[in-house]
């Protein structure tokens, strides 16, 4: 990988064989959302950034987060059109786009962990986070962000953050780790909505209770309210456990353009809480930071801000905007900080 100033790049991971997962004529998880990510970057590249392709997630990779039944389900719809469920489906190349995007997160964090790469954002199609250890869902196959989370730690990392700001609650990455205390999943979501998960109550169970940190908020929140809510619950509690490595679900469908999503968020509000999580993790990892890509269903708004949080990766700063947050958002803060105060004094 070349050098940039004296440093490492930013590394941007991606394959062209995530274009072909294909879930089907009008599914909103389409090929043209990596497509226009890419189209942007092409037209704006960003400097201190270089680009690489990456390899296929291993079985035991997989098989660290997911069932051998579900891998082998899984691989017997290769080359194949089949639906899953009413949201999840999949084209001829789709279980090995799938296991290329997984390879993608994992080699994301073997590469920041080495020290070759400043910090890293996968690319990849299909997205992860509603993928349980024994279910694919939710347009996903295999759980990207997860499965990294696991090479983290068989890297070394002995604390790992995975900090989740789709407007999906990521109900697969907090299976995953529920029972644990190695992992802290943290996640501010539109709540109730799908998949149902995500309420404040929710901290995890025996030693991994005050290990999972949710705050479900309502539609028609801003950057503002995003902010608030990083400040006062998301940040204190990340400062607190220290990680070794900080992933991200990067899903970017709170974008007020967004056809799914109910959220006010702008790109430079996701700028924002990139700034955050770089800072966050110059403070206590070294900088060791992977955005792994979830949603993002408007094409100029996903496109935008991802690019955005790319010149954030690449050393650009932004700041939450300031102003009036919702009633709301901060009944849902408070409803959170309550659930763990017993675990966090950072929130007491």
């Amino acid at each position: 990988m070349r050098k940039v100033q004296g440093m490492t790049a930013t590394l941007l991971l991606t394959d062209p064989l995530f274009l072909q997962h294909d879930a089907g004529d009008g599914h909103p998880e389409s090929p043209n959302r990596l497509r226009r990510i890419l189209q942007v970057l092409a037209r704006n590249p960003v400097a201190g950034t270089a680009m690489a392709q990456p390899r296929s997630a291993t079985d035991a990779e997989l098989l660290a987060v997911h069932t051998p039944a579900h891998l082998e389900a899984l691989e017997k719809l290769g080359g194949r059109f089949e639906r899953i469920d009413e949201d999840t489906a999949v084209s001829p190349d789709s279980i090995d786009a799938a296991r290329v995007a997984a390879g993608a997160a994992v080699q994301a964090v073997e590469q920041v962990m080495a020290g070759h790469a400043r910090n890293a954002f996968a690319l990849v199609r299909p997205p992860g986070h509603h993928a349980e250890p024994g279910r694919a869902m939710g347009f996903c196959l295999y759980n990207n962000v997860a499965i990294a989370a696991e090479a983290g730690r068989r890297l070394g990392a002995e604390r790992v953050l995975v900090l989740d700001w789709d407007v999906h609650h990521g109900n697969g990455t907090q299976a995953a780790f529920w029972g644990r205390r190695d992992v802290l999943y943290q996640s501010v979501h539109q709540f109730p909505y799908y998949p149902g998960s995500g309420a404040a109550p929710e901290v995890g169970r025996g030693e991994g209770q005050g290990f999972t940190v949710n705050c479900g908020l309502p539609g028609g929140n801003t950057d503002a309210d995003y902010g608030m809510i990083f400040q006062e619950l998301l940040l204190p509690v990340a400062q607190a456990y220290r990680p070794d490595l900080v992933l991200v679900s990067a899903g970017f469908d709170p974008h007020r353009d967004d056809p799914i999503g109910g959220m006010d968020v702008t790109e430079r509000g996701f700028a924002a809480m990139c700034t955050a999580m770089r800072k966050l993790a110059e403070e206590v990892s070294g900088g060791k930071l992977v955005l792994v890509l979830e949603g993002g269903y408007s094409l100029e708004g996903l496109a935008n801000s991802a690019h955005a949080c790319i010149e954030v990766l690449a050393g650009r700063d932004d700041s939450f905007a300031s102003g009036d947050t919702n009633a709301d958002a901060r009944a849902a803060l408070a409803a959170s900080r309550e659930a763990l105060k017993p675990y966090w004094a950072s929130v007491r």
